[in-house]
């Protein structure tokens, strides 16, 4: 769980990156799409090998989860939980309400099965527009509301997952407990504005349709 959950949230640092390009227009993202597209020997064992990750993650949490329940089948007659956090509480639920949303996500913006016609447009060199693609998509604000409720979770969900994966490896020292525990919140603070800010700038006209 823990293993896979480092791989993806290096993936997560990398798509944020390819995201942010959106600020510095339509060459730059077209460009980043080109070359990923053009590398195929690149691009697919990612791909393929991001599936894996993420099967495995959500079919560990799903196991874990159960043993979990299994080993204490009748319910507290007072339940108090006094450590545990929300986000530490609600891990199986926000990482299969993200999931869920990702399956979206992977249709519009990769698969093009929604808003086919966003998908379609090229830009003057005859590159996929994803950059087009992109503002147009998140000027929808169904598109754009669910995409910052699924991002939202995500936070929530690496809040929590960063600071146990270090004891899950066995690698968390007392000197270090509160530097993961600030640490770890901050960093995931950072990836959700991260991602948030696009489609925020998109919806405030920052982010604009190339002229």
């Amino acid at each position: 769980m823990a293993i896979t959950g480092v791989l993806l949230f290096g993936f997560l640092v990398g798509h944020m990156a390819g995201n942010l390009l959106a600020f510095r227009g339509q060459e730059a993202m077209n460009a980043y799409a080109q070359f990923l597209k053009t590398s195929p020997a690149l691009l697919w064992p990612a791909r393929v090998g991001l599936l894996a990750l993420f099967l495995l993650h959500v079919a560990t949490a799903i196991r874990l989860t159960r043993q979990n329940k299994a080993a204490r089948p009748e319910r507290y007659a007072h339940e108090q939980t006094v450590q545990a956090s929300f986000a530490s509480l609600t891990m199986i639920y926000s990482g299969l309400i993200v999931a869920a949303f990702l399956v979206f996500h992977l249709l519009h913006f990769t698969f093009g099965a929604i808003q086919r016609d966003h998908y379609l447009l090229h830009d003057a060199q005859g590159r996929h527009d994803v950059y087009t693609m992109l503002v147009l998509g998140f000027r929808h604000p169904v598109v754009s509301l669910s995409y910052a409720v699924a991002v939202l979770l995500l936070g929530l969900h690496l809040s929590h997952g960063l600071q146990s994966l270090f004891q899950s490896l066995g690698i968390r020292h007392p000197r270090l407990t509160s530097c993961i525990s600030i640490g770890a919140p901050v960093i995931a603070a950072l990836l959700t504005v991260g991602f948030l800010s696009v489609p925020l700038s998109v919806l405030l006209g920052f982010i604009q349709l190339p002229r």
